[in-house]
């Protein structure tokens, strides 16, 4: 690609992902198995500096200084390029760089997280900031972008982009599911001896069932969630029932509070008005009471002072006629005696 091309925008390169994806799979396997001796690199030669990454080892790219190709055995730029991509690991001693390589065929979900689209892709990482590497790729050119420091130009990676992200992490699984299908489909192919019409068969129904299977869970999930409106129209008209039955429960309630309240009320007015009748006859009786002591204490007071009358009367001394005559009774009681 020109160093000079711009960048794709997010939607094209993803339907391009998905292109390349496609590509890798239907390519891959025969592709792979011819050009496999001819790798440069491989983990049985000992003498290549080139490091081999693999999803379980990549996050290693996150520290120092690396630059990475993404390639496949059966793409014939990749080739080209074998010898210069060696020479450039053998001079990484010397510009502080680690070089490595990913096989796309055999790593799916990493060319996914690294949103490869084009063959052969180079990255340049530096203590986990990535840059496309878009110049030219010679031995000399990949030297010179390291010692001089291009890659400081280079506008970096963007955040949603970057390999450790989340959504990246999504993509990795995409790409590692679509690597799992194409083992499947070898397997049913090759080991099994399925014709390939019938593996696709095959796959086509159990996508139709995986898909009326999400498809239900959906569809329940949003049946839970919106229900519909007539079923929204008996839950309301429930509600409504229940809340107009609360509030005739309410009113009975207050009304039977009130009657309580209004029976309480008689009641007490007619102990109240009990009470005042007890205290008005208690107060008449002791009226009468004391009239009848009043009365008892004239008569009382009338008696005393006749008796009283008769004491003074008995008091004063009697008369000379009556003296005379007490005389006159005692001589002739003597004289009868003294007969």
């Amino acid at each position: 690609m020109a160093a000079g091309a711009r960048q794709p925008r997010p939607g094209a390169a993803a339907v391009s992902a998905l292109l390349a994806a496609g590509l890798v799979l239907a390519l891959g396997p025969a592709a792979a198995a011819a050009s496999r001796p001819s790798e440069v690199g491989s983990p049985g030669e000992p003498r290549s500096r080139v490091r081999v990454l693999s999803a379980a080892n990549w996050s290693l790219v996150l520290q120092g200084q690396w630059m990475v190709q993404f390639y496949a055995p059966w793409c014939p730029a990749c080739q080209q390029i074998e010898a210069a991509w060696e020479n450039f690991a053998k001079e990484s001693e010397h510009l502080d760089t680690t070089v490595g390589k990913v096989d796309v065929t055999q790593e799916p979900g990493l060319s996914g997280r690294f949103f490869v689209t084009t063959l052969p892709t180079i990255y340049h990482a530096k203590d986990g900031v990535f840059r496309r590497y878009r110049g030219s790729r010679t031995s000399e050119d990949l030297q010179g972008y390291v010692l001089e420091k291009k890659w400081e130009a280079v506008e970096p990676v963007a955040g949603w982009k970057s390999p450790s992200s989340l959504m990246m992490h999504g993509m990795a699984g995409l790409f590692h599911l679509s690597g799992c299908i194409r083992q499947i489909h070898s397997y049913f192919t090759g080991t099994l001896g399925i014709h390939v019409w019938g593996s696709y068969a095959i796959f086509i129904l159990a996508t139709l069932l995986i898909g009326l299977i999400l498809g239900l869970i959906l569809v329940l999930l949003a049946d839970c969630l919106c229900p519909s409106k007539a079923r929204y129209r008996e839950e309301a008209s429930v509600e409504w029932i229940e809340k107009e039955n609360a509030e005739l429960t309410a009113v009975e309630e207050v009304e039977e509070a009130e009657e309580l309240s209004a029976n309480e009320l008689e009641e007490a007015a007619e102990e109240k008005k009990d009470i005042s009748d007890g205290e008005d006859g208690a107060r008449s009786s002791e009226e009468a009471n004391s009239s009848e002591n009043g009365s008892e204490d004239d008569s009382a007071v009338d008696e005393g002072s006749g008796t009283e009358e008769t004491e003074d009367i008995c008091e004063q001394p009697p008369s000379d006629s009556e003296t005379q005559s007490s005389v006159r009774q005692r001589k002739s009681q003597m004289a009868d005696n003294g007969l």
